[in-house]
């Protein structure tokens, strides 16, 4: 009991010691040390600075305000000989962690910031080394621009960048680099899996970092001289685009097209239909115009796609407009052209493969199809509103008189009797009876050819209705589908480079 007592009190004396001797080195450091100074040996020194990055989530590219919206942490090395001491005369402290707001730093910031934040979001503490150098990593969650190209959107990559560069100090009095490790520049963002959250819009496809030392337009006393670029090359995934969007859009107006199978005459419907699906598909473009930016530099992808779906569309209606115009015409209003009916009626429908009826297709004249008995009926009526009616009285008074039966009786007796002159003195007798008959017969075969040939020439015209829509129906669907394909074999093709610099042979890549 007593040795544990010992050694714990032991210990205990060993941590005060150890608290004891960092305050004591962190004391002796500070003494006479101003932080608003370079750490300048010479006059002519130049101060090293490396950056790395590590990113440990992409959380958000808002399109539409063109800002990338990331947490990192920004590791800055450097080395001040004023913060030098001899480990042996401390206790062997090799490393002291000493608070960021006490020593020098290089004030370096996040040039492309547009929240108007340009500090990191933590103070944290710098390890400081016994031979000087100092590591300080403190994180941050910056708002960068980033310009957007809405050229192929939904099936886009972006190119967004960060860059760093001192706000105080020019290339002649500090140096920028990029961290080296184990003898390999670190020339590309760092991603520690096992800390990283992969984003649910985007995937990156190249991470790399560049120095940029913009001698053509500034000198080494500009600030602007020297940068530290981190790019973010970013690939959309355009799932949620898909699936909300463009497959309800294309079934929608896919609807548009099926309209050309309603009849001919049913030019209302077509119309109501087609202009439904016009609605939907501005619904569709006003949501795409909320998730990009407001610039005339180009149209997106899927705005050209439902522009054209628009077009289609409104074209549609034009055809069931003029279709319903064809249909219903007239012999009244209307003559059909041999050359129409040619086209229309013979040529159109053999190379269309549509069924037509035979007396539409041969040249023969029409043929004159059968009535029913009420037709029959209906024009003997016409016929007795056509006849005088004097005439009709007098035929009347001559059945009650028996007259008719008297012709028919010389008749039938002249012909059982055999001898011609009978025969033709009795039908001499029934001539005007006869030829009243005979009008009658002339004027309902004479109406119902009239009737036939009205009937034919508007089913004719219903037929060149339905050869319109057939043709349309062709052109639409050939013109939807190879829009549609053409379109989006642009956005497939459309994928991020496989190099991040063209023509730079480095993969920037750990």
């Amino acid at each position: 009991m007593h040795c544990l007592a010992l050694l714990v009190t032991l210990g205990s004396l060993t941590a005060v010691l150890g608290r004891n001797q960092e305050e004591k080195l962190l004391k002796d450091l500070m003494t006479n040390y101003n932080r608003n100074l370079r750490p300048a040996q010479g006059e002519g020194d130049i101060i090293n600075v490396t950056l790395k990055l590590t990113l440990t989530n992409l959380i958000s590219l808002n399109a539409r305000e063109e800002t990338l919206t990331t947490n990192i942490w920004i590791e800055m090395k450097w080395c001040d000989y004023r913060l030098q001491w001899d480990p042996d005369e401390y206790d062997n402290i090799q490393i002291l962690r000493v608070p960021s707001t006490e020593v020098w730093l290089p004030d370096i910031v996040l040039e492309n910031n547009i929240d108007g934040v340009f500090e990191i979001t933590l103070y944290c503490n710098t390890l400081l080394e016994s031979n000087g150098c100092l590591l300080w990593m403190p994180p941050a969650i910056y708002r960068t621009s980033c310009a957007i190209f809405v050229t192929y959107f939904p099936f886009d990559w972006q190119n967004c960048s960060m860059v760093f560069q001192s706000q105080t100090y020019s290339a002649n009095e500090i140096n920028l680099l990029l961290t080296e490790e184990d003898g390999q520049t670190i020339e590309w963002i760092v991603i520690d899996p096992e800390a990283f959250t992969e984003n649910g819009e985007w995937v990156i496809k190249h991470r790399p970092a560049k120095k940029i030392v913009n001698a053509e337009r500034f000198t080494p006393d500009d600030l602007g001289y020297q940068q530290v670029v981190f790019y973010l090359i970013i690939q959309r995934k355009p799932l949620f685009y898909v699936i909300n969007i463009i497959v309800p859009c294309v079934l929608i107006s896919s609807v548009a097209v099926l309209v050309y199978f309603l009849p001919a005459k049913a030019g209302g419907q077509k119309c109501t239909v087609s202009i439904n699906v016009l609605l939907a598909q501005t619904v569709f473009l006003f949501l795409i115009a909320q998730k990009v930016p407001e610039t005339s530099d180009a149209m997106p992808l899927i705005g050209k796609y439902l522009t054209f779906l628009l077009v289609v569309t409104v074209v549609i209606v034009a055809n069931a407009v003029i279709v319903l115009n064809v249909s219903l015409r007239t012999p009244n209003t209307h003559a059909m052209s041999q050359k129409v009916r040619q086209i229309c009626l013979r040529r159109l429908p053999h190379f269309l493969g549509m069924h037509m009826r035979r007396s539409d297709m041969a040249p023969h004249p029409l043929l004159v199809r059968r009535r029913s008995s009420l037709g029959l009926m209906v024009k003997a009526d016409e016929y007795m509103l056509w006849k005088a009616r004097t005439e009709l009285v007098f035929e009347k008074q001559k059945e009650r008189a028996g007259l008719m039966k008297a012709v028919l009786e010389k008749i039938g007796r002249g012909l059982e009797n055999g001898c011609t002159q009978d025969l033709c003195h009795s039908l001499v007798q029934a001539g005007p009876e006869i030829r009243a008959c005979v009008d009658a017969c002339n004027h309902i075969a004479k109406t119902l050819q009239e009737q036939n040939d009205f009937d034919n020439e508007n089913e004719e015209w219903i037929l060149v209705g339905r050869v319109i829509d057939r043709v349309c129906f062709l052109v639409m669907a050939s013109l939807f589908v190879l829009g549609t394909v053409s379109i989006f074999l642009m956005a497939h093709f459309n994928q991020a480079p496989a190099a991040p610099f063209p023509g730079d042979p480095k993969r920037y890549l750990p």
